[in-house]
C-alpha cells in the first residue's frame, strides 16, 4: 500500500511539472521543485536553484509553446523516469517534434534533480 501511494505521489510530481511547463504556469514551479533543484538539459549548463530555473523559463527558454506526451512513467524510491514525445514551437516560429526521456530524483515530496535527454528527428 505504501509503495502504491509513493508511486502515485511521485507520478503526480512528474506529470505536474510537465503540465506546469506546458501551460507556462511559472508561479507554480515551487510546488514541485525543491529550492536547490538542479535541471540538466542537453547541450547546456545545469540550472541550479529555483531562482535560476525560474529565470530560464520566464526569460530564456527557446520554446514558445509545446506539449509533453508521456508514453511511460516509472517510479522507485526517490526516483522516477519517463519518456515520450514533445511537440512545440520555438521562439523563432519553427515547429518541432522530439522524443524525450527524463530522469528525476525526489526528496521530501519535491523534485531535486531533473535530467532531460532528447532524440531529434533524423538529419538534425
Amino acid at each position: 500500500m505504501t509503495e502504491t501511494i509513493e508511486h502515485q505521489t511521485t507520478s503526480a510530481l512528474v506529470t505536474g511539472l510537465l503540465d506546469i511547463i506546458d501551460r507556462q504556469r511559472w508561479d507554480d514551479i515551487p510546488s514541485v521543485l525543491a529550492e536547490d533543484c538542479v535541471v540538466e538539459r542537453p547541450g547546456a549548463a545545469p540550472l541550479t536553484g529555483l531562482p535560476r530555473i525560474d529565470r530560464f523559463y520566464r526569460e530564456e527558454r527557446p520554446i514558445r509553446e509545446g506539449r509533453h506526451v508521456v508514453e511511460h512513467l516509472l517510479t522507485g524510491p526517490g526516483t522516477a523516469a519517463c519518456w515520450g514525445v514533445f511537440t512545440g514551437t520555438t521562439t523563432d516560429g519553427t515547429r518541432m517534434e522530439v522524443r524525450f526521456a527524463e530522469t528525476y530524483r525526489i526528496r521530501s515530496g519535491r523534485i531535486v534533480r531533473r535530467t532531460t535527454y532528447v532524440h531529434p528527428p533524423a538529419g538534425h
